[in-house]
């Protein structure tokens, strides 16, 4: 299979037509994009979920935490690569995807903009690739010849796994012979223990599962590779940004005080609160996931993004023969101007609300 990531794969995205929003009235207006609202004014930010899963957006909904927006399921997202094309042709207003999967889109001529840190690694959360306990691999070279299970191509377990080959001092030729195959997160484990595959990427539920049934070890992380920072953003398209900054801003600020109460919030008050939100949204899902959920993942308070988190993934295309130098610069490619914990409305240290924090 082949494993370099292209831009063809990183644009690979739902095709799917978008369906009519039922009880919303569209603003008439001149573009093709006119803003959708709802009876009482709000703007209708379309947005792709996850089956089982939270996201922080929808817990600043729940929260209470939005003035000017209200959010509408699409369905579910395929993966971070899809779910930012999807967003850059409109088919929904934003999308979340690993920092090197946006660069490259952007780099491809996507005009999207990233506005929000929407996940990383922190002590907790992180991602792992592990190999079994009685396999013979060590080291980055016996990974030459070797498969790696991936969740998607030209994303985040591609990029950390081609890094952590070229910091081991493999050649571009010896990191060609490593095989990346895509195989579902649910099924990783099973691949990995069956020797379908020899190393297998893990995360979250998925990791802390496998971890408990033993017989498995880590190779290398992300965490080991990068620390505790943030990998991906939500990113929305600037046409989007240019016409409607006010629905843009009303997102940015409630989703960053929701990632920040999920930092400051104890885990069991955030599990109940996921439940709670899963089994009220009516989608034929179970909460299965939510007892393993360990933390936000994002180190920075209220999720500000950092001009490295986007340059280092800049500078790594540009290593690999995939980005000419200069072509982008990391400070055109993000802003943090609508986050309330980077634009002095809330000091970086308090709370979703503005308050002092109790330690946790």
């Amino acid at each position: 299979m082949p494993h370099r990531s292209s831009p063809r794969r990183v644009a690979r995205a739902l095709s799917a037509a978008v369906a009519l929003l039922t009880g919303l009235s569209v603003l008439t207006g001149c573009g093709e994009s006119a803003p959708v609202k709802t009876a009482d004014g709000k703007y209708v930010l379309r947005y792709q979920g996850a089956t089982g899963q939270v996201g922080a957006y929808e817990l600043a909904q729940d929260l209470g935490y939005f003035e000017k927006i209200t959010l509408h399921w699409e369905g579910d997202t395929t993966s971070g690569p899809a779910n930012i094309q999807a967003a850059a042709t409109n088919q929904v207003e934003l999308g979340s995807a690993f920092n090197g999967a946006v660069v490259k889109l952007i780099a491809g001529g996507a005009k999207v903009t990233s506005v929000l840190s929407s996940y990383g690694a922190d002590e907790q959360s992180f991602t792992g690739y592990y190999v079994r306990e009685d396999s013979g691999i060590t080291s980055a070279r016996d990974l030459i010849g070797k498969k790696v299970a991936v969740n998607t191509l030209g994303a985040h377990h591609e990029f950390i796994t081609r890094e952590w080959l070229h910091q081991q001092g493999l050649s571009e030729q010896e990191i060609k012979q490593v095989q990346l195959t895509v195989v579902p997160p649910a099924n990783t484990e099973d691949a990995v223990r069956k020797g379908q595959v020899d190393v297998g990427a893990l995360g979250g539920v998925f990791r802390d599962t496998a971890l408990a049934r033993g017989g498995i070890r880590p190779l290398y992380t992300d965490k080991a590779i990068f620390g505790t920072a943030a990998y991906g953003t939500y990113v929305f398209r600037d046409d989007y940004i240019a016409k409607n900054p006010e629905a843009v801003k009303d997102f940015v600020q409630g989703t960053a005080r929701a990632i920040r109460w999920l930092q400051v919030t104890p885990r069991e008050q955030v599990q109940a609160k996921f439940t709670e939100i899963i089994n009220k949204r009516g989608r034929n899902e179970n909460a299965n996931l939510v007892p393993y959920w360990l933390s936000s993942g994002i180190p920075a308070p209220g999720a500000v993004v950092a001009e490295k988190e986007i340059q280092i993934w800049i500078d790594w295309l540009v290593r690999n023969g995939e980005l000419p130098n200069g072509k982008l610069k990391a400070t055109d490619l993000f802003t943090n101007k609508f986050n309330p914990y980077a634009n002095g409305t809330y000091r970086p240290e308090s709370g979703p609300t503005g308050e002092a924090v109790a330690a946790k």
